[in-house]
């Protein structure tokens, strides 16, 4: 059995990583009523996505000019990505802690680490969307999959009060791509998202937030 470290050290490395620091231990009274003590997060996750999105033309249209994302909206835009991830791991019993609102860095065991803003072509930036397609279908077609997970872990971890640990990498799998996706098509990082890696994430470098 390989270890985690080495082989976070032989993944690829890509500037939006997953970090898993999961037990696998759920609480089977939590897990009963999960989708209804997720309702806040959805009605708050449907108002931030509608502040965001207006937002997200007017951050494209600076960084054309500018060839990069700002670090403030980096930031910004980084933390709504991350918060799809916190409450999606919640959703769908990757994770057992309740998650918090806004989305920062280090609160939650599948969490989501972020490379400062870099500059990136422009001629990319004008046809971001355009190039975004294929990944975007494909996070589609994950999502589909995380849910699946989402209801055999329901079962499982009724059951056992665990999370079989196969279905948790799986999901944490497609949770990864999707945001690699989303940081893709919002300008967080010019790399396109990587079907390679595994769910612990990857060596992280020295800077990053």
């Amino acid at each position: 059995m390989i270890e985690p470290e080495l082989e976070r050290e032989r993944a690829p490395w890509h500037p939006v990583r997953l970090r898993v620091d999961d037990d696998l231990r759920r609480s089977r009274l939590t897990v009963g009523i999960r989708l209804l003590l997720a309702v806040p997060h959805l009605v708050w996750l449907l108002l931030w996505s509608y502040a965001m999105f207006p937002l997200a033309l007017f951050l494209w249209l600076a960084a054309l000019f500018a060839g990069r994302l700002e670090e403030d909206a980096h930031r910004l835009v980084g933390r709504w990505v991350r918060y799809h991830v916190h409450l999606n791991a919640y959703l769908y019993l990757l994770a057992n802690p309740y998650p918090r609102f806004f989305g920062r860095l280090h609160q939650y065991p599948i969490d989501l680490e972020l490379e400062d803003a870099e500059p990136q072509r422009r001629w990319t930036v004008v046809f971001r969307l355009v190039l975004a397609i294929p990944a975007l279908i494909f996070s589609g077609v994950l999502g589909t999959i995380v849910f699946v997970v989402g209801l055999l872990g329901w079962f499982a971890s009724l059951a056992l009060a665990r999370m079989p640990r196969g279905l948790r990498d799986l999901g944490a799998y497609c949770v990864r791509y999707q945001a690699q996706a989303w940081a893709y098509s919002l300008l967080l990082t010019p790399r396109y998202p990587s079907l390679a890696g595994g769910t612990t994430g990857i060596e992280p470098p020295k800077t990053g937030w």
